[in-house]
């Protein structure tokens, strides 16, 4: 009976030790191979790794760690066989686990959903896939017969509740609203190849009685910053490192939605709309903010270090941030009352009259952006509960002047084209530019007035693929380690040509908000702060900004680009570059963006 076990335990042994793993794995995502399933003392030197029969060397892609194999990003290319190999020296004995590992586009979720909610279906393209319309959802019907919900040149249903939260984006995810037991069964998302990039199975469940809409215990005012002086040397940096990070948060989503457009945003105004926003908001819409704005939980000094922010800044940067409201709302005595205090801002009731309410919101913006910005709304709705905007303006002096006479030069496209641009030139200008590794780019500091400094970040060519880099590379621990770099490096002498820019652009604040998965501002958020006698949605945002560089200064925020000559040290902005307008004594990014073409 003893041998018996013996033999039975010995094969259970081997079969865990050979047995195969099939996995499927998505391009572009990261694959972790263990080579053993539990903890173990082997050595590096003692295991090896096969792949389709030949030993693995690490490389950019693929790298073995102690007992794993890494691979990133996954590609078609690593599709097939891996086998680690652990040598026992003492027992003279071979350990081995191997993967059979595919590469599919096809993602398969389950969604679960209450009867009345709204249910997101997840898909997406491949990162590096360009787009060139809209992917197809259809419904699977007991018949195996596909009913087609949304069309590639459109994002929404014939009834309207369908709908694609993203259009022409690498996020193809669908929101399906007002559920109903009819809808739950299986989805699938197709390309405009014809490919399946993700098949969704929808479970719905039978929607609680919930009780009516109450605000109790939600409609206190926002907490006060307790020893507020004496904290501010600890909280003030705090605020500075969650804007810093949120301003690169939002590079990387405005890039990808406009990924061939100029583009520019400030996300010091924002962040303060969104601050703004948060005064009122309670319960998991507060805290849902709090981590779309990299803020600390129940950081109560947030708005008191806005408040302390905004007048470091107003020398030189002005922030208009105001909330307009329907009619028949009343917001609550608190909210208006630190609204005032920390933001300098009274909520404003929205007119009868859609016309008075344009003309009334523009004026706002006009007056707060010194004329730079003269039409923000086009029309208000009657159905307007809430409206939230931005506008922010910005004016600095160089330090040191361009050439007051007029020249011109040629500016190369990311295709390659070259388009004829006036130009700003200063053929004996001192300043400092240094090579950035950690962003693979060129980076030349040009100091304004009012204690700011715009940064110049020019990638290694005009090619678009030089620019992604750099862009894939901004962070805010990169750009923190850049200015710290620039600023140790001596000024030079360098001949300086810039382009002649003026830009009026406007982000879509609704993606970007929607991007940061505060999707319930649109459908149930609590912001019994701000509003308490019935459920009030965000139901429309949106943030507006100008750009201007001559040979006085920049206007709101400016862009340039540099490069090396072997005869001497030059500076050409006159390719695809990004720029960087930061506040020196507030430490903070102003203007963020991009110039494809000025």
């Amino acid at each position: 009976m003893m041998n018996q076990w013996i033999i039975c335990l010995i094969l259970k042994i081997l079969f865990e030790l050979c047995a195969g793993t099939s996995i499927s794995v998505v391009p572009g995502s990261k694959l972790e191979l263990p080579c053993f399933a539990f903890p173990t003392d082997f050595s590096e030197e003692h295991i090896t790794w096969k792949f389709n029969d030949e030993d693995i060397i690490s490389s950019d892609s693929v790298e073995i760690t102690g007992t794993h194999l890494s691979i990133y990003p996954v590609s078609n290319a690593h599709e097939g066989k891996y086998v680690c190999s652990a040598r026992d020296p003492f027992l003279d004995t071979e350990r081995r686990r191997s993967y059979s590992v595919s590469v599919t586009n096809l993602v398969r979720y389950t969604v679960v959903v209450r009867e009345g909610a709204s249910a997101r279906l997840p898909c997406n393209y491949q990162s590096d896939h360009q787009i060139r319309g809209n992917a197809e959802w259809f419904k699977l019907t007991l018949m195996k017969n596909k009913k087609l919900l949304t069309h590639r040149n459109g994002t929404v249903s014939k009834d309207g509740r369908a709908v694609l939260l993203f259009d022409m984006d690498q996020d193809q995810t669908m929101s399906l609203n007002e559920v109903t037991m009819t809808d739950e069964g299986k989805y699938n998302c197709i390309s405009t190849d014809g490919s399946t990039l993700s098949t969704v199975e929808l479970v719905v469940m039978s929607a609680p009685t919930l009780p009516p809409h109450s605000c109790d215990g939600f409609t206190d005012p926002w907490e006060e910053c307790e020893g507020d002086n004496e904290n501010s040397r600890v909280t003030g940096p705090v605020l500075r490192e969650s804007v810093t990070e949120f301003s690169f948060k939002l590079y990387s989503i405005f890039g990808e939605s406009q990924q061939h457009k100029n583009l520019l945003y400030s996300p010091l105004s924002i962040t303060g709309a969104l601050t703004h926003l948060l005064l009122g908001s309670r319960n998991i819409t507060r805290a849902a903010l709090e981590g779309a704005l990299f803020l600390p939980p129940r950081f109560h000094c947030v708005h008191s270090e806005m408040k302390r922010l905004r007048e470091k800044l107003s020398g030189s940067l002005q922030m208009a941030s105001q909330i307009f409201y329907n009619t028949e709302s009343n917001l609550t005595t608190s909210f208006v009352k630190q609204s005032g205090e920390y933001y300098d801002s009274e909520p404003v009731k929205l007119k009868e009259d859609s016309l008075e309410n344009v003309h009334m919101i523009n004026s706002w913006v006009a007056n707060k952006t010194k004329n730079k910005i003269t039409e923000l709304v086009k029309d208000v709705s009657q159905q307007t509960k809430l409206m939230l905007l931005n506008a922010v303006s910005f004016n600095g002096l160089w330090t040191i002047k361009f050439d007051e006479k007029p020249s011109k030069g040629y500016f190369t496209k990311l295709d390659g084209d070259m388009i004829k641009v006036p130009t700003l030139r200063n053929d004996d200008f001192q300043g400092s530019m240094v090579f950035v590794p950690e962003l693979k780019a060129q980076v030349m500091r040009f100091e304004l007035t009012g204690n700011n400094s715009l940064y110049i970040l020019l990638p290694q060519s005009h090619k678009a693929s030089d620019l992604q880099q750099v862009e894939s590379r901004l962070t805010d621990s990169a750009v923190h380690q850049m200015i710290n770099q620039i600023r140790e490096a001596a000024p030079q002498r360098i001949q300086v040509t810039l382009p002649q820019i003026k830009l009026n652009t406007e982000q879509d604040m609704n993606v970007m908000i929607k991007k940061l998965g505060l999707f319930s501002l649109y459908e149930s958020p609590n912001l019994c702060g701000l509003y308490a006698e019935e459920p009030l949605v965000l139901e429309e945002a949106k943030h507006k900004a100008f750009l201007s560089l001559t040979e006085q200064g920049v206007e709101a925020a400016a862009v340039t680009a540099m490069g090396f000559s072997r005869s001497h040290l030059s500076f050409s902005a006159l390719r695809p570059f990004l720029l960087l307008l930061w506040s020196d004594s507030a430490q903070v990014p102003l203007f963020i963006g991009r110039v494809l073409e000025p």
